[in-house]
C-alpha cells in the first residue's frame, strides 16, 4: 500500500510539471509572439520613414538630396537587420516553442491514461482482497485475478 501513496505522489507531480509547462509555456510564446509583431510593427513604421525621407529628397538641393538618401539607406538597412531578426525569432524560437503545445497535451493524455488504468487496476485489487476475505480456501477465483495483481505491481 505504501507504493501506491508513493506512486500518487509522483503522478501529481507530473501533473504539476505538466501543468506548470503548459501554462508558462504558453505564456512565453505568447509574449515572443507580441515582441516579434511589435518588432514587425517598428520595421513597417521604419519602412515608411525611408519612403517619406526618399520623397523629401527629391523635393530639395542636392547637397540636402544626398544626405537624406544615405539617411534612408542607412535607416532601410537597420529595418533589413530588424527583418532578418524576426524571420529567426518566428522560425528559431516562437515555431519550436508551439511545438511544445502538442507535446505537452501529449503527456496530459498519457497521465490521463495511466490513472484510468492505476484506478481501474486498483478496483480489481480491492475485489480480489473482498474476495479473499469473504472465501479464502476459492483459490480457483482468487487464482483468476491473479494477472490483475500482477500487471498493477508491475506498472505501480
Amino acid at each position: 500500500m505504501n507504493t501506491i501513496f508513493s506512486r500518487d505522489r509522483q503522478i501529481k507531480s507530473m501533473e504539476l510539471t505538466v501543468g506548470h509547462a503548459e501554462k508558462y509555456l504558453g505564456q512565453f510564446c505568447s509574449l515572443l509572439a507580441s515582441y516579434t509583431r511589435k518588432t514587425g510593427k517598428l520595421r513597417d513604421q521604419a519602412d515608411m520613414l525611408v519612403r517619406q525621407l526618399n520623397d523629401f529628397s527629391n523635393t530639395e538641393d542636392p547637397e540636402l538630396r544626398t544626405c537624406l538618401k544615405n539617411l534612408a539607406e542607412d535607416l532601410a538597412m537597420v529595418q533589413d537587420y530588424r527583418q532578418a531578426e524576426i524571420e529567426r525569432l518566428e522560425t528559431k524560437v516562437v515555431t519550436p516553442l508551439k511545438a511544445y503545445g502538442d507535446i505537452v497535451e501529449n503527456k496530459r493524455a498519457d497521465l490521463k491514461r495511466f490513472n484510468a488504468d492505476r484506478d481501474r487496476a486498483l478496483k480489481e485489487l480491492q475485489k480480489l482482497e473482498k474476495l479473499q476475505q469473504k472465501d479464502p480456501s476459492n483459490r480457483q477465483r482468487i487464482v483468476s485475478f491473479l494477472p490483475v495483481y500482477l500487471h498493477l505491481h508491475i506498472t505501480l
